[in-house]
């Protein structure tokens, strides 16, 4: 089952995070941005797939609406990561077709997301969802220290 995320999903995202994108970031951290994230649900769509049986989250989507001055807002995918242990269930296709519907009910008309180069598999998957790669670009960083 589809439902939006809650706080209580916080080591279930963590872990997912960990295993499957490469980020270890704390259960702490997670949560605390796990909480500021729901608080803006106008903002912010945090779906997770739960298990039936076990309500189990095996998976999350993380999209924001993108607004700029050239063209109409689209939704964002942030991150979309299913459990290794079930991959290959249509977890993922679930979800970003829920995205899709949500898109709908938002009158959007566009959904976008970025995918590192060496995330072949994750192409192909999103190409059979029917999603282009339009253009490829270089991604900049500054660290700036905190006061």
């Amino acid at each position: 089952m589809i439902r939006n995320a809650q706080i209580t999903d916080s080591s279930a995202i963590q872990e997912i995070n960990r295993t499957q994108l490469g980020y270890d970031c704390s259960l702490e951290q997670t949560t605390k941005h796990l909480q500021r994230i729901l608080k803006d649900a106008n903002h912010h769509y945090l779906l997770v797939y739960e298990d039936d049986v076990s309500h189990q989250v095996e998976g999350y989507l993380h999209a924001e609406i993108f607004e700029e001055t050239y063209f109409e807002p689209l939704l964002d995918v942030l991150a979309l990561a299913v459990a290794g242990s079930t991959q290959g269930k249509g977890i993922g296709t679930k979800l970003m077709s829920r995205l899709e519907e949500l898109a709908q009910e938002l009158d959007i008309n566009e959904i976008r997301l970025s995918s590192g180069e060496e995330r072949v598999a994750a192409h192909k998957f999103y190409e059979k969802l029917g999603y282009q790669c339009l253009k490829k670009q270089k991604r900049f960083v500054k660290k700036l220290s905190t006061k």
